[in-house]
C-alpha cells in the first residue's frame, strides 16, 4: 500500500486524480479501497465511487438476444453515458458536482445522485473491467487485483455458489474475454496479488 500511496502523492497536488482499482468479482477491490480510505495520508478529499453503483436496469442486461457473457460486459452499464457523465467530468477542472444515475437493487430503477467534488480530490472508482478501451485514458493511476478463479469462487455465498452455469456463461466467460482484449495486468500501474 506504500507504494499506491507514493505514487500518488508524486502526482499534482492541485489536480484533481482519478484512481482505477480494477479486478475481477470477488478479487478484494472493495477491501483494497476501503483499506486506502483508512489509510492514505494526502491531506485531501477522497471520493469513493464503485461501478456497480451505475448497472442499468435488469430488463436491460438480462434476458437480451445476446449471449450472457455479452450481456454482462456490454450491456451492465451505459458505457458510453458513464465516459460522459462519470469520467469525462471528474477530469473537467471547474466540475464539482457529478450527477449520477445510481442503481436502486431492490426497486430495479436509476435514481440521479450528486457527488460533490473539490479541485483536488482524489477519486477512487473501483470495480471490474475498468481498462476498457472507452475509459482507460481516463485514469491518472489503475491498482489490479489479481486473484485466481479458484480463490475469488471460494469467496462466494453458497446461494450463490448453487448456480454454477450463471458463472460458467455470464461472469467467466466476460471475465475471460477481458483479459483476452485487454490484458488489464499488463495496462496497469501495479498489480497486486488479491
Amino acid at each position: 500500500m506504500k507504494t499506491i500511496q507514493h505514487a500518488i502523492s508524486q502526482m499534482q497536488s492541485d489536480k484533481r486524480l482519478l484512481i482505477g482499482i480494477d479486478g475481477l468479482s470477488r478479487s478484494g477491490k472493495t477491501t483494497l479501497v476501503g483499506y486506502l480510505k483508512r489509510n492514505l495520508v494526502l491531506n485531501r478529499d477522497i471520493v469513493i465511487l464503485h461501478i456497480d453503483d451505475f448497472i442499468v436496469e435488469s430488463n436491460k442486461r438480462y434476458n437480451t438476444d445476446y449471449e450472457q457473457w455479452y450481456e454482462y460486459y456490454e450491456l451492465q452499464w451505459e458505457v458510453d453515458k458513464l465516459r460522459e457523465q462519470l469520467f469525462e467530468k471528474v477530469l473537467t477542472k471547474n466540475t464539482y458536482v457529478l450527477s449520477l444515475p445510481f442503481y436502486d437493487t431492490i426497486d430495479d430503477k436509476r435514481t440521479f445522485k450528486e457527488i460533490d467534488l473539490k479541485e483536488n480530490s482524489i477519486v477512487f472508482l473501483e470495480g471490474i473491467f475498468l481498462q476498457r478501451k472507452e475509459w482507460r485514458q481516463f485514469f491518472d493511476y489503475i491498482v489490479y487485483l489479481d486473484c485466481s478463479r479458484e480463490e475469488r469462487f471460494r469467496r462466494e455465498g453458497k446461494t450463490i455458489k448453487a448456480n454454477l452455469s450463471k458463472f460458467e456463461d455470464r461472469y467467466w466467460k466476460a471475465e475471460d474475454y477481458y483479459l483476452d482484449i485487454i490484458n488489464p495486468k499488463v495496462q496497469a500501474d501495479i498489480v497486486i496479488n488479491g
